[in-house]
């Protein structure tokens, strides 16, 4: 069966304010809600293979969440490491605004760790939870040393971290390289921002340097892309499509109208959700209202705990 690797950081969210009538909750965040929506999105031959590391105080929980995906590549599992998990607390001052602080010290990959984990797969969904996932020179490396196609979420690229663990938006140093690495980019106004105050630039500054496809996500509004000619998605074999003879492409996707409970989640969603439906063959904007409409229903549910039932539509949440 194809297989699709998820790189990426489980967190133990502590959130504070998502209902300000309600208590603080913990719970599982992060890549957790990529694989959600690679379990509800993937084609029925594919399965997801996870390289996620996982601190040893949290392994256990980790591995009765993997437990609870059906599209989970037989004896996947996350790598336990000797060092706290990554923990975030998150505070929310309004349904898209929140301030957030990181501890724990799950290490990221190496290329000579992650190489030979690479070799059967058919593609890559890199998801920048923690922004130190993989440093450029390993992206870099798994660019040359990786054939298939590559979807990364950018998101905590874009975020440093101060002494105390708080994070706080910042410019992404040497962005051409970073996108040079990825035929499928994603990221969200505020991080675009961060780069350029003009999309257009922007867009052709990541496309110049390789990217098939830039897609950035607008909350509520949807989504945007900015396709190279001749991109419309992967075929079922999950080969790039290089065809020069059309123009760009750009649109936006809406978003179906939801009355939000949780908006924790919803780019990775989107994210995984598209990479899964451009992997199953269609088209980008097929697979992009795909994403939106997961990403919109993800909004209906408070975590990631039966998080792909629910995108299925499978769990019903009063």
């Amino acid at each position: 069966m194809p297989k699709v690797g998820v790189v990426g950081s489980l967190v133990w969210d502590l959130i504070h304010g998502r209902d300000p009538l309600a208590p603080a909750t913990e719970e599982w965040g992060g890549i957790a809600y990529a694989l959600g929506g690679f379990d509800a999105s993937l084609p029925p031959d594919w399965e997801i293979v996870p390289l996620i590391k996982v601190g040893r105080d949290l392994a256990s929980e980790a591995a009765e969440l993997l437990g609870g995906l059906s599209r989970l590549t037989p004896g996947g599992r996350c790598i336990e490491v000797p060092a706290p998990n990554n923990r975030v607390v998150l505070h929310y001052h309004s349904a898209e605004r929140r301030c957030e602080r990181m501890s724990g010290g799950v290490p990221g990959w190496t290329w000579l760790e992650l190489g030979p984990m690479v070799r059967d797969l058919d593609a890559l969904y890199l998801n920048f939870i923690s922004g130190f996932e993989l440093a450029l020179g390993t992206a870099q490396a798994l660019r040359q040393g990786f054939r298939g196609p590559i979807y990364a979420d950018l998101h905590s690229l874009f975020l440093g971290m101060h002494h105390d663990g708080m994070r706080m938006l910042q410019p992404l140093a040497d962005a051409s390289s970073w996108f040079g690495c990825f035929d499928v980019a994603q990221l969200n106004e505020d991080e675009m921002r961060q780069l350029s105050p003009d999309p257009l630039s922007l867009s052709a500054e990541a496309l110049a340097a390789g990217v098939s496809m830039l897609v950035v996500t607008l909350g509520p509004k949807g989504a945007a892309y900015v396709a190279a000619p001749g991109f419309d998605g992967w075929p079922t074999g999950a080969e790039p499509v290089t065809a020069e003879s059309y123009a760009v492409r750009t649109a936006r996707i809406p978003a179906p109208e939801v009355d939000a409970v949780d908006p924790t989640g919803c780019g990775d969603v989107f994210g995984a959700a598209a990479c899964a439906r451009l992997l199953a063959g269609e088209s980008i904007e097929t697979a992009l209202r795909h994403a939106a409409a997961l990403a919109s229903r993800n909004a209906g549910l408070r975590g990631a705990n039966g998080l792909s039932r629910h995108l299925r539509g499978e769990l019903l949440v009063p």
